[in-house]
Parts: C-alpha cells; structure tokens; sequence
C-alpha cells in the first residue's frame, strides 16, 4: 500500500513539473540564447504577429532558415533591422 501511494505521489510531482515548463518563456522576457534552433511551428502569419507583438513595424521577407528559425526584416524606433523568431517566441536582432 506505501509503495502505491508512493508512486502516485511521484507521478503527480512528475506531471506537474512537465506542465510548468512553458514552449514560449515568457512574453515580456526572451531567453539569452536565443535564438534558440528547432522544430518551429509558428506559420508565417503567426511569426509576423508575434514579432509585430513585440513593437516591429513593417515587418517584410520572413523566411524560416535551417534551424527553425523565422528571419526577416522590420522597422522598430524608426530603424530598420533585421529580425529573428526562433520556436519559443523569442524576437531578436542581427
């Protein structure tokens, strides 16, 4: 009966800390790796809006590169820069 109540104890922590482990880290934070490679499954449109999401304007040339990751173009302070968007969300510069 321990073992049992053992092991439910331990499948509840377990999924609990899978569930808290969000795909995109936080919308006012990037993570400092970014941009970070992999499976991206943000479509254009999506990738537009999240950087759109973050003050870029004008935002033009998306791609996805290689290794997951949305580049671009876009305006921001009236500059223009050349933009990335990797799978978590992070929007970064070149």
């Amino acid at each position: 009966m321990r073992l049992v109540t053992l092991l439910a104890a331990l499948a509840i922590s377990s999924s609990a800390a899978i569930a808290q482990t969000p795909a995109v880290k936080s919308p006012s934070a990037n993570n400092p790796a970014a941009p970070v490679p992999g499976a991206n499954s943000f479509t254009e449109g999506q990738a537009k809006s999240k950087i759109e999401s973050q003050g870029y304007t004008n935002v033009s040339g998306l791609k996805k590169d290689d290794n997951g990751v949305w580049t671009g173009s876009a305006s921001k302070g009236g500059n223009k820069v050349n933009v990335r968007l990797d799978f978590q969300g992070n929007v970064t510069t070149k």
